[in-house]
């Protein structure tokens, strides 16, 4: 199965073939994987080199031409390095851009913490008009990304991860979806975790969302879940811990409720280790999951 970021290539070259309107603009990173699409569309396909408020600068001026620009570089250096530009070129000026990341919280721990954004949903949640997709399968994150290209001059992120579920679920870009029914609390999975949240609540009595377009939140659907099963909450996401406990509490703002928000720790690992040992560490594994999630809905 090819990664996210793989598909991401693919298809961002189809869509320059595809449609007249999109353009690609990197950082360096990820050039190789445009070599063709660049010869085929010289003017479409830009690298300004390691300059990434350049990135974000010119998709913003690539967009006010009437062009609908695809940024993509790691999610450091697309959300958290060039935020100034994030927030007044494409933010103020009220441009649409799709910015397209890689390497997710800690996908590359080989490049230290240069090289990880668990804070970039929360990030980017300081700003408004944000359409944010957090895909769990390299098919998903090809739908995704071409409802994000089609999203008329709307302002989204599409957060790429090697990390994935072993299969693809149907997804609209908008709604959470119900993999699993029950009586006992709510398990909201994004994007990569579900299938850790499906190990860990295996035989537990918990309604289990999935959701791969968090922003905006899908409040409907949360309060319909609590509505049979219970106004007791988790939230379980592959970035900083914590970042959608506000909109779950927005949206059960009139009912009594409890929210737990589970996700990448404040806590700085130093060591590179491996993708899985931080997993482990931030307690996102299926066995760590099982009983933080049982502590919590455990009468």
């Amino acid at each position: 199965m090819d990664t996210m970021r793989e598909r991401f290539t693919t298809v961002a070259s189809r869509l320059l073939d595809e449609d007249p309107r999109v353009a690609v603009v990197l950082a360096e990173i990820g050039r190789d994987g445009f070599t063709e699409a660049a010869r085929r569309h010289p003017d479409r396909v830009v690298n300004v080199g390691i300059r990434e408020q350049l990135l974000v600068g010119a998709g913003a001026g690539l967009a006010l031409t009437g062009l609908r620009p695809v940024l993509h570089t790691f999610a450091g250096f697309l959300v958290e390095r060039p935020f100034e530009q994030v927030k007044l070129d494409l933010g103020h000026q009220d441009t649409g851009a799709v910015l397209v990341s890689a390497a997710a919280s800690f996908d590359w721990p080989a490049g230290g913490y240069t090289h990880m954004a668990p804070g970039d949903v929360a990030l980017l949640d300081t700003l408004d008009g944000w359409t944010v997709h957090v895909p769990g399968h390299p098919d998903e994150a090809e739908t995704l990304l071409r409802h994000a290209v089609a999203a008329g001059d709307d302002k989204v992120y599409v957060r790429l991860s090697l990390q994935a579920n072993r299969e693809a679920l149907p997804v609209d870009g908008r709604r959470f979806r119900t993999v699993r029914e029950g009586r006992s609390g709510v398990v909201v999975a994004v994007g990569p975790m579900l299938d850790n949240v499906l190990a860990a609540t295996d035989g537990l009595d918990v309604t289990v969302l999935y959701a791969t377009t968090v922003r905006p939140f899908d409040a409907a659907a949360l309060r319909r879940a609590t509505g049979a099963a219970g106004a007791d909450v988790v939230l379980v996401e592959p970035y900083l811990a914590g970042t959608s406990t506000a909109a779950a509490n927005n949206a059960l703002a009139d009912v009594p409720h409890r929210v737990l928000g589970l996700g990448v720790g404040r806590r700085e690992l130093r060591r590179y280790g491996t993708i899985e040992e931080h997993v482990a560490a931030h307690g996102l594994d299926a066995r760590s999951l099982r009983e933080r999630i049982g502590a919590f809905l455990t009468p």
